[in-house]
């Protein structure tokens, strides 16, 4: 359907001008001046011609077919103008107008006119209020930016109009090639899902590039994008991902999560490559030129100054890049061939005095080495060496071999011309080492997830009915909280195992129950209107004896209505106290964008200071389960540190699919903690939960 936007065979311009202040004139000027070959129909009431072409007063007096229509007239116009061209049967528009949602109340109203348009007729619209649109095969630029893209096999789309300018001047100036290129402005029906679902199959892209700051269909993208990038690289700029606008939260769970947590998890669900800024964004996409990815981690530098390759090697651990040692027989070869002072170990260092020769004996023995998966070259311009001889040295060997080369000439006015001369080569230059290294990491990372298999989802039997039964009746009671003992029935129904509990009225009940249980004991108030009882006094641990007990009770009673006069207090809760274990936090949240998100951590009431979370996307597989427990900063405190016991990560593993299991069946479910998860060498036993419901009864679902 898309092709009618990037290939038609004609394009009504509606607003073209004569006047080149107006963007009807930019618009309609390039479109002829780069070269299109296809009919250009110019629609202007007031004029008969316009730049030499012959104007129409109105698309449906045109009496030839029109494949897409690019819409540069007053917003209020704009709504009838599509219904004119769904008449004439334009498959295709671009609304450049501004004027819609981003300027208030009455272009809120326009738009959802438009959207309401779209629904009923099926004609796909870019827009409104963007730059345009360019493909550089077929040499349209129906945009109203001053200058043509060269040809090359990069698509690009972006949210902001003006940032779209600012990059295609620079891809001009700096002749970095694009395929197509797509302003998306206010998404009103066209956005970054059905682009990036088209250039899967477009012959013409190799690389997806965009700049976002939203997605309009969460899960629609999660779904495309991951079937996109076992094709394609896609790399992505988001921004406007800042705590700012996070909305209050009432569990550890809603504080911690965000729109940044949120779309750091889809992409990394997803395999889309985040860029740091549009400056990273280009550079990544420039490593991935050759179409040469590393079958393993194992980077060589080779240098000609051994500050820079420090600085590499120190980036390299840093991202977990491995440096290994040459093969032996490598090693032999290269110590008759460099200078005594060379370094053979890894940066290899063949000292400032290098030729391009020295360079070549390295990357010619070093080539094949099984030791090696891609290789980083850095140079600096000393004296001594022919910098465009050493780029043709890299060029020559980086023909020879299906590993990534990437260098770092460092420098500005002698190294130059040899970096074009590579740029011309698919082989990428950065000017410093570290972002050299940082993308052959993403290099790295795209073949890992390219060659990932993806894991089965995991049911689990749970009683479902009874779970509906309980939201149900707390909707019918207007309550949306639920405290640790309700938590506590659903959860079991999932498989979560609690200690052993008793609630007690007095403290006579409560000395009684703790005998019951076994000292020692804990004591927490039971009220389902207090979630952080920590916070008020409402928990104590180490309970010895039954005077105690009655002690506990008193006090805690006394604090809860001390600081919360009027929470309904059902008692105090007695618990067995379960032997020290490692403590992490599990929760659920909902994303407005992407649905419900899982999240991991380690546990205890610092959570929220340290903020060493981990987040996915539900439904969460094993291994995406097992990702999220590796990532958190302190994960080699579960695998057992100094001599403790390690943590059962299957475990922890299991709870994480229970959990996602949950959020699925029920989704309901705004906000879930479960914080504590108490973590042994086997199994976990969950000692603290709250939930939290949305006010709008789904039936339980």
């Amino acid at each position: 359907m898309l092709d009618s936007l990037f290939y038609p065979q004609s394009i009504a311009v509606i607003g073209a001008s004569a006047d080149p202040k107006k963007v009807g004139y930019a618009v309609l000027n390039n479109i002829s001046r780069f070269g299109y070959s296809g009919e250009i129909l110019p629609v202007n009431p007031k004029a008969d011609e316009i730049l030499g072409i012959k104007a129409y007063p109105n698309i449906l007096d045109i009496n030839k077919n029109v494949d897409l229509s690019v819409i540069a007239i007053p917003a209020h116009m704009v709504p009838q103008c599509v219904r004119d061209c769904i008449t004439k049967g334009v498959k295709s528009a671009v609304i450049i107008s501004a004027g819609f949602k981003e300027a208030g109340s009455a272009g809120i109203m326009l738009e959802e006119e438009l959207k309401s348009i779209v629904r009923e007729s099926g004609i796909r619209l870019l827009g409104p209020n963007c730059l345009g649109v360019i493909n550089t095969s077929n040499n349209i630029n129906a945009t109203f930016a001053a200058g043509m893209l060269p040809k090359g096999r990069l698509a690009f789309f972006s949210q902001s109009g003006a940032l779209g300018i600012a990059i295609l001047d620079w891809a001009i100036g700096n002749k970095v090639g694009f395929s197509k290129f797509i302003s998306l402005g206010n998404k009103a029906d066209l956005n970054e899902t059905d682009f990036i679902e088209y250039f899967i199959n477009d012959p013409e892209t190799d690389i997806i590039l965009g700049y976002i700051e939203d997605v309009v269909e969460g899960r629609k993208f999660l779904q495309i994008a991951k079937k996109a990038t076992k094709a394609k690289p896609i790399i992505l700029v988001k921004s406007g991902g800042t705590q700012a606008g996070a909305r209050a939260a009432s569990s550890h769970t809603g504080a911690l999560a965000g729109s940044e947590n949120a779309f750091n998890a889809a992409f990394k669900q997803t395999g889309i490559i985040r860029a740091d800024g549009i400056e990273d964004l280009f550079e990544t996409a420039m490593a991935f030129n050759s179409k040469k990815l590393p079958q393993g981690n194992k980077l060589l530098i080779v240098t000609n100054a051994g500050g820079p390759g420090i600085i590499a090697a120190d980036t390299a651990e840093k991202l977990g890049i491995n440096l290994p040692q040459l093969s032996r027989e490598t090693t032999n070869i290269l110590s008759a061939l460099l200078p005594k002072n060379a370094s053979l170990y890894n940066p290899v260092d063949i000292i400032g005095d290098a030729t391009s020769d020295r360079y070549s004996a390295v990357l010619d023995n070093a080539m094949n080495d099984p030791n090696v998966d891609g290789f980083l070259i850095i140079l600096t311009p000393q004296s001594m060496i022919n910098v465009e001889d050493t780029a043709q040295v890299v060029i020559n060997a980086s023909k020879r071999s299906e590993k990534p080369f990437i260098t770092s000439f460092m420098g500005e006015g002698r190294v130059r011309s040899s970096v074009q001369t590579l740029k011309l080569s698919s082989i990428p230059n950065f000017s410093y080492p570290e972002p050299a290294v940082k993308a052959f990491k993403r290099l790295f990372d795209h073949w890992s997830w390219k060659i990932k298999e993806e894991n089965p989802l995991i049911k689990i039997n749970a009683d479902k009915e009874a779970v509906s039964e309980k939201i149900n009746d707390a909707f019918g009671r207007n309550q949306f909280q639920f405290a640790e003992d309700d938590s506590r029935e659903i959860l079991s129904q999932y498989g979560f195992k609690f200690p052993e509990k008793s609630l007690s009225t007095t403290p006579k009940e409560a000395s009684a129950a703790a005998s019951k249980i076994g000292f020692p004991v804990v004591m927490k108030i039971s009220s389902p209107d207090i979630l952080h009882k920590t916070d008020i006094g409402g928990v104590r641990v180490g309970i010895n004896s039954k005077k105690e007990a009655e002690d506990a009770f008193t006090e805690i009673t006394i604090n809860a209505r001390r600081f919360m006069p009027s929470a309904f207090i059902n008692g105090v809760t007695v618990y067995e106290m379960l032997p020290k274990g490692k403590e992490v936090i599990l929760g659920i949240t909902y994303d407005r964008t992407f649905g419900h998100m899982i999240m991991f951590g380690l546990g205890g009431i610092y959570v929220e200071i340290l903020k060493d979370v981990s987040f996915r996307i539900v439904p969460v597989t094993e291994s995406d389960a097992r990702e999220m427990i590796q990532e958190i900063r302190t994960y080699p405190l579960l695998k057992g540190a100094r001599g403790e016991k390690p943590a059962d990560i299957d475990s922890i593993i299991d709870s994480i699919i229970r959990l996602s299991n949950l959020s699925t069946d029920f989704h309901v479910i705004q906000e879930l903690d479960i914080n504590p998860l108490v973590v042994y060498e086997k199994g976990a036993v969950a000692l603290d939960a709250r939930i939290i419901i949305s006010h709008e009864n789904k039936g339980g679902a």
